[in-house]
């Protein structure tokens, strides 16, 4: 358990030290930002959505690591995916951070069930989940700010 720890831990330094897809999209569809104003973490993210499917997806801001990496391999895994899928892993990572006991289908988010350990923290939960916030509230077309008071 302590190597899976630790290597769950090495993911998402990597991704804190190395975020993927941090840019802006040259015509994003959809766009929103998060702001979590205990700590001062924020994050916008823009998505181009076509034809259901998000063709690209970026964002841009800062934080702590878990939520820097957090949006990093949210990115990541969420491109080419079509709108329900996207649904589908939001709500599984919520879940799996916020359920009382942690969801059996853990496995099926791949590198996102790195983030896993931060229910042992519930401080650190709103940082995790700050972007997929951010995302789902672009998604739902309000382009407007959320706040994970």
């Amino acid at each position: 358990m302590a190597d899976l720890r630790d290597l769950y831990q090495e993911v998402i330094l990597d991704h804190d030290r190395a975020p993927r897809n941090f840019r802006t999209l040259a015509h994003p569809t959809r766009r929103a930002e998060g702001i979590n104003p205990l700590c001062g973490d924020r994050v916008t993210v823009e998505i181009e959505v076509e034809d259901a499917v998000v063709r690209d997806i970026a964002f841009q801001g800062s934080g702590c690591a878990i939520s820097k990496a957090s949006a990093s391999m949210m990115t990541a895994s969420l491109k080419g995916k079509s709108l329900a899928e996207v649904e589908a892993a939001f709500e599984r990572f919520h879940r799996m951070l916020t359920a009382s006991a942690p969801p059996a289908d853990v496995e099926s988010l791949g590198k996102l069930a790195a983030f896993a350990g931060v229910r042992e923290f519930p401080s650190r939960i709103k940082c995790a989940t700050l972007p997929w916030h951010a995302l789902r509230s672009a998604l739902m077309g309000t382009g407007a700010s959320v706040s994970t008071e």
